[in-house]
Parts: structure tokens; C-alpha cells; sequence
């Protein structure tokens, strides 16, 4: 009896500590987002702050993630929405404002997320911030930690429709994780949240 009891304790708080584990360190989903599935979407350079080394392998794996996907029609990768940018006057320009006023006031400008939504024929943006991406010793405990934020900015109205934050902390003994291998699980993890 005491056994049984034992046993099914033990798978409860097993389950409750799995269920507990899983998802996304946030997401926040706005309730227009259930019925928005934009087509088109454009990958914005990343905001990778001071992990500069970051930034080419970011860069890459949110586009080959939203590919592997297969959610969208089309897809503008980080490269070449920079070409359209450096070889579009009015597009750097609303670029350039449009990523101001949001770092500035946390505005999400309309005219210019449509004019920008225009030039590069997207329906959706998304926006990429690496906040952490290094190797680090905690407790004696040796970690490969990537830390990634995605905002989906809808195109056409400036509206933030999901933003969502995630890391990772792979421990390891003697092979160091490749960071880049670290940061493709937390974009694989994030975007299966997104809203397509």
C-alpha cells in the first residue's frame, strides 16, 4: 500500500517537475494573432549589443529555422534585406526611423512599419535580439549559455503581434558546445511558438 503510494508520489511530482521545465523563458501573444498569418516575412539585422561575434550566426539561423518550417511563401534573410536597404534611399530611411522610434520610446510606428512592409513587399517583420551568447563557470558548473528575443511585428498595422524571450544553458565537462549549435535550439523552440 505504502509502496503504491510511494510510487505514484514519485511519477506525480516527475510529471509536474517536466510540465514545470518546458517552454519559453516568455511569450507574449497578441489576441489578434490567433486569426494573423502573414505570408511574407522579413528577418531585420539582429541587436546582438555587445556579443558582436553573435551576429553572422545569428543571422543565419532564424532565417534557415523560418525555412525549415515551411510556414511562409517567402522569406528576406538578414543579408538580403541589407542589400535593400543600402541600395534603397527611402527604405534606409524608414528603416533607420522606424528602428529609432522603437528602441527610443518603444513605439511601434505604424507609417513607417507599412512603408517599410511596402518596400520589401513583406506582410511581417522580425525583429532579433541576442541577449546573451557566451561561455561562463557558475557554481563550479561550466555553461554554453545563448539567451534570444524575437519580436513579429505585423507590417501593415505596426503591431507588435508576438514577442517572445528564451535561453539556454548547456553544461558541459570537456567539449565546449558550439554557441551557434546552442542558439538554433532556442530559435527551434521559439518559433514553433510564433504565430504563422
Amino acid at each position: 500500500m505504502i509502496r503504491k503510494f510511494l510510487t505514484r508520489f514519485i511519477l506525480a511530482i516527475a510529471v509536474l517537475s517536466a510540465i514545470g521545465c518546458g517552454g519559453l523563458r516568455f511569450s507574449q501573444l497578441d489576441p489578434a494573432a490567433k486569426d494573423y498569418h502573414p505570408r511574407r516575412i522579413a528577418v531585420f539585422p539582429a541587436d546582438v549589443g555587445t556579443y558582436e561575434e553573435a551576429r553572422n550566426h545569428i543571422e543565419q539561423i532564424v532565417p534557415g529555422v523560418l525555412m525549415d518550417k515551411k510556414w511562409f511563401s517567402d522569406i528576406t534573410d538578414t543579408a538580403s534585406l541589407n542589400r535593400q536597404i543600402q541600395a534603397n534611399e527611402a527604405l534606409r530611411k524608414a528603416t533607420t526611423d522606424y528602428l529609432s522610434k522603437l528602441q527610443t520610446l518603444n513605439y511601434s510606428d505604424p507609417a513607417l512599419s507599412k512603408k517599410i512592409g511596402e518596400l520589401t513587399k513583406t506582410d511581417a517583420f522580425l525583429l532579433v535580439a541576442v541577449d546573451y551568447w557566451n561561455y561562463t563557470v557558475e557554481k563550479d558548473k561550466k555553461l554554453a549559455k545563448v539567451s534570444v528575443g524575437l519580436k513579429l511585428i505585423d507590417a501593415e498595422t505596426g503591431k507588435m503581434m508576438w514577442k517572445a524571450g528564451h535561453h539556454v544553458a548547456d553544461s558541459y565537462m570537456l567539449i565546449k558546445p558550439d554557441l551557434s549549435d546552442v542558439a538554433r535550439s532556442v530559435v527551434k523552440e521559439m518559433v514553433s511558438e510564433m504565430p504563422h
